[in-house]
C-alpha cells in the first residue's frame, strides 16, 4: 500500500475538528498503520498533545535544515511516540515559530513524510492560507469536519466553494458528520442533499464518554473500546485501506513552469493571476517551448471532452450571446474541466497554481478567447501580437514581451478570431483573408489568415486604454516633455494653431493628441474624424465620426475623406483627425486654410521634416496632380507647428522635436525652425535612455501672436 495524506479542515470552530483528527490517527496506529500526526493548527495551541497526553521534544520547525539528510528515519526520530504507535509531530512548539513555517518548506516535509509512513493525517487548522494550501496540493484526501446544524454547514458551504475554485476536484473532498445525532440538528439527508460531496463518515454523540477520555488525556478509541464512536472510527480505518477512494497527485507542470532569468521558479502567490513570462525579446529563448507538449497534449484532449459534453448537454457556443448565458456556462465547466483533468492526467496536479491555469486556459479556449484573456484583463499590457498559434508577443510597460502562453491549434485560434469579429458584423475567410476592426471598448483588432499570412492565423490588438492621460502625467509620470514645452503647446492650442503630431508605430500620437485637446478652451464645437475611434477628449460640445469599411457585399464603404467633406458643413469650430493616411490630407489643408484654424491630426513620419514628404505622397494619393510648388504653398500656410514624439528602445516616450513652419525659400521650398529638441547622450548600465530636453534659442513668430493675443507664455523659455 502506498503512502496517503490525509489532511481534516474546518474553517470553523467547536465542530470536534481536533478530537476527529486525533482518534482517527490513533485508529489506523491502533489496527497496526504506521501513522504520523501533525498538528498544524496554530490556534489550538496544545490541544492534540493534551489530548495525548504528550510533550512533544521536537518540531517540524526544528527538521527544516536536515530534512534533505539520507537518514531514512528523520521524522520517526523526532516525533514523539504514543502507547499506541502512533508518532505526533506538532509544526511549531511555541508561537514565535509560527513564521518560519512557509509553504516553500512544508513541501519537503510533506515528501519525506510519505516516505516514512503509511498514513500522514494532517489537522489543517481553520483558516485558508498559502501554506494550507500547499498541504492540500500534496493531499490524497480532504476531510471537512462538519456539526448537523446550520451555521457550520454555511461555513462549510463555503469552504466547498473555495476549494473548487482552487481546483481541488470534488471526488477527494468527503465530509465527516460529527455529533450526527444532535438533538434539534439538520438531518443528515439534508445535509447529504445540500453539498456535491459524501459523507464518508457519522460519528455519533456520546458526550459522556467524550468528556471523560479528555479529561483522562487518552483518544476516545483506546479508553472506550466498545463505544459506537469507536466503531465509527474503526470503520474509517476499514475504508481508508482501500486504495480506489484517493486521489493520487501527478507532477505535470509542476517542473514545467516558465523559469525567471535566474532561472528560479516564479513565486507563486494565493490568488495571483498568472501567464506573462518576464522575457525581453532580445535574447528571448523557448526554453519552456519543448518541455509544454505535454501540457498542450493534455489541454487538447480535455478541450475535445469539454465541447463533446458541452454539446451532449445541448449547449453550443453559437447559441451563448447573451453574457449572463456565457458566465454561467463558464462556471458550470469550471467544474466539469476540473474532473476531467485529473482523468487524462492520472491524478490531482500537486500545484493548485497549475490547476486554476490549466482549466482557465481550457474554459476560455472552448467559451471564452482563450490565452488572450488574461492579456486583455491586464490593464499593463498595451498590445498583443499573436505570430502564429505557439507564439504570442505583448508590449507590457513599454516593452516587448514573449509570453509562455499559446493556442492548443490552429482551428482555435480561428475560432477566437471569429469569436471576436462575428458581433462586430464582420467575417474572415478565403475570399476576405484580412479583417481590421474596432471592439466596443475602443481596441483596434486586426486579423489575418492563411494563404496571406505564412505561419497561420495571425492577430493584433491594439488595446483602448481605461486611463486617460493628462498633460501632468506626461510631465512628471513618463518625463515626455518639460514644463516650457508643455507650456508652449498650450499656447499654440489657445492660440488656434494647426497642429500636426508625428511619430512611428505606437509611439503615443493618439495619446498625446488627447491630451492636447484639453487646451481647447471650452464652449468650442470640436469634430473628431477616426478611422478607428480612439479619442476620449474631456470636453462637452464634441461631435465623433467614424469611418465604415465595405460590408460582405463590397458596398456602403464611407472613407475618412467623405466623413472630412461632411465635417464642414456640420458647423465646427476645429477639426481633429485621428490620423491622416490617405487623400483626406488635401482636404485638411484645405479647410486649415479656410478658416478652421487650430485644427489638429497625427500621421505616421520618422521625424518632424518627414511630415513634409508624407504629406506630399498623401496628397499625390488624392489624384489631384499638383505641382510641388503649390503643395508646399499650401502646407506652409496651413500647418504652423509639427509636434515629433518617439519610443525609445527602454519603452520611454518623449517628444524629440516641436518644430515651426515659417514660411518658403526662394525656390518654393518649406523653411522648418525647431523650437524645443531632445538630445539623446548615451545609454545607462540598466538600459535606459539617457538625455536631455533642449531650447534652441530660436524665437516662433508665432510669440509675438501669443503676446498680443494676451497668452502668458515667458520668452526666455526659448533661450539656451
Amino acid at each position: 500500500m502506498t503512502s496517503k495524506t490525509i489532511t481534516l479542515f474546518s474553517n470553523k470552530g467547536g465542530v470536534g475538528k481536533t478530537f476527529v483528527t486525533v482518534n482517527l490517527a490513533t485508529a489506523l496506529a491502533v489496527a497496526g498503520h504506521k501513522t504520523l500526526l501533525v498538528d498544524l493548527d496554530f490556534q489550538a495551541g496544545q490541544d492534540m498533545a493534551r489530548m495525548l497526553n504528550l510533550t512533544p521534544h521536537k518540531a517540524i520547525v526544528d527538521l527544516f535544515t536536515e530534512i534533505e539528510s539520507p537518514d531514512n528515519d528523520i521524522i520517526a526520530r523526532a516525533a514523539t511516540v504514543h502507547v499506541s504507535g502512533l508518532h505526533l509531530l506538532p509544526a511549531v512548539k511555541n508561537t514565535r515559530e509560527i513564521g518560519h513555517i512557509t509553504p516553500d518548506n512544508i513541501k519537503p516535509f510533506l515528501k519525506r513524510a510519505s516516505l516514512e509512513y503509511d498514513f500522514v493525517i494532517i489537522d489543517g487548522g481553520r483558516s485558508f492560507t498559502d501554506m494550507l494550501i500547499t498541504v492540500l496540493d500534496h493531499s490524497n484526501m480532504i476531510l471537512l469536519v462538519v456539526t448537523p446544524d446550520i451555521l457550520a454547514v454555511d461555513q462549510i458551504k463555503w469552504t466547498l466553494e473555495v476549494l473548487q475554485s482552487l481546483q481541488f476536484p470534488l471526488n477527494m473532498i468527503k465530509l465527516v458528520l460529527n455529533r450526527s445525532e444532535s438533538r434539534g440538528s439538520v438531518a443528515w439527508q439534508e445535509i447529504r442533499s445540500a453539498f456535491p460531496v459524501e459523507i464518508f463518515s457519522h460519528i455519533p454523540s456520546e458526550g459522556r464518554l467524550v468528556g471523560l477520555a479528555l479529561n483522562r488525556g487518552i483518544p476516545l478509541v483506546m479508553d472506550s473500546p466498545k463505544s459506537n464512536v469507536t466503531e465509527a472510527f474503526n470503520k474509517m480505518v476499514g475504508i481508508l485501506r482501500k486504495e480506489d477512494i484517493y486521489v493520487p497527485s501527478a507532477d505535470i507542470g509542476a517542473e514545467k513552469r516558465v523559469k525567471t532569468p535566474e532561472g528560479m521558479l516564479k513565486p507563486g502567490e494565493f490568488w495571483q493571476k498568472f501567464g506573462i513570462s518576464q522575457q525581453l525579446v532580445q535574447g528571448a529563448e523557448k526554453t519552456y517551448s519543448e518541455d509544454q507538449d505535454e501540457i498542450v497534449s493534455l489541454k487538447k484532449k480535455v478541450h475535445e471532452k469539454l465541447v463533446e459534453r458541452l454539446n451532449l448537454d445541448g449547449i453550443t457556443t453559437e447559441n451563448l450571446s447573451d453574457p449572463q448565458a456565457i458566465a454561467a456556462v463558464k462556471k458550470k465547466s469550471e467544474g466539469v474541466v476540473g474532473n476531467l483533468l485529473m482523468e487524462e492526467a492520472g491524478g490531482k496536479i500537486t500545484s493548485h497554481e497549475e490547476r486554476i491555469h490549466l482549466v482557465r486556459d481550457i474554459v476560455n479556449e472552448a467559451l471564452g478567447l482563450g490565452p488572450l484573456e488574461d492579456f486583455l484583463a491586464d490593464a499593463d499590457v498595451t498590445d498583443i501580437m499573436v505570430n502564429s498559434p505557439n507564439e504570442i508577443y505583448v508590449e507590457k510597460n513599454g516593452k516587448l514581451i514573449l509570453t509562455n502562453k499559446k493556442f492548443i491549434s490552429e482551428s482555435k485560434m480561428r475560432s477566437v478570431i471569429d469569436r471576436i469579429i462575428a458581433p462586430l458584423g464582420r467575417r474572415i475567410d478565403e475570399s476576405t483573408p484580412m479583417v481590421d476592426a474596432r471592439l466596443p471598448d475602443g481596441s483596434r483588432i486586426n486579423a489575418i489568415i492563411p494563404p496571406l499570412s505564412l505561419n497561420g492565423p495571425m492577430l493584433t490588438i491594439r488595446k483602448f486604454g481605461q486611463e486617460r492621460l493628462q498633460i501632468s502625467d506626461l510631465l512628471y509620470r513618463y518625463k515626455t516633455l518639460t514644463k516650457e514645452m508643455a507650456d508652449f503647446l498650450n499656447a499654440c492650442v489657445v492660440g488656434r494653431k494647426n497642429i500636426i503630431v508625428s511619430g512611428g508605430t505606437g509611439a503615443g500620437k493618439s495619446t498625446l493628441l488627447n491630451v492636447l485637446s484639453e487646451f481647447i478652451p471650452d464652449g468650442e464645437r470640436i469634430i473628431t474624424i477616426e478611422d478607428a475611434a480612439e479619442l476620449k477628449l474631456r470636453k462637452s460640445h464634441w461631435a465623433r465620426l467614424e469611418s465604415r469599411p465595405r460590408n460582405v457585399e463590397g458596398r456602403g464603404e464611407v472613407t475618412m475623406r467623405d466623413l472630412f467633406i461632411n465635417s464642414l458643413r456640420m458647423r465646427p469650430d476645429r477639426i481633429i483627425i485621428g490620423e491622416c493616411r490617405g487623400p483626406e490630407a488635401l482636404d485638411m489643408l484645405q479647410a486649415m486654410n479656410t478658416g478652421h484654424d487650430g485644427s489638429m491630426t497625427t500621421l505616421h513620419a520618422n521625424s518632424t521634416r518627414d511630415v513634409l514628404t508624407r504629406l506630399h505622397s498623401m496628397i499625390l494619393l488624392s489624384g489631384i496632380e499638383l505641382p510641388i510648388r503649390a503643395i508646399n504653398e499650401m502646407v506652409a500656410s496651413a500647418i504652423h507647428i509639427i509636434v515629433h514624439i518617439n519610443r525609445f528602445s527602454d519603452g520611454s516616450r518623449r517628444i524629440t522635436g516641436i518644430t515651426e513652419t515659417t514660411g518658403l525659400t526662394e525656390d518654393f521650398y518649406l523653411i522648418l525652425k525647431d523650437v524645443f529638441v531632445f538630445r539623446q547622450k548615451g545609454m545607462d548600465s540598466e538600459g535606459n535612455i539617457l538625455g536631455d530636453f533642449q531650447a534652441t534659442g530660436y524665437i516662433p513668430r508665432c510669440y509675438d501672436e501669443f503676446v498680443t493675443r494676451g497668452l502668458p507664455i515667458d520668452k526666455t523659455m526659448f533661450t539656451l
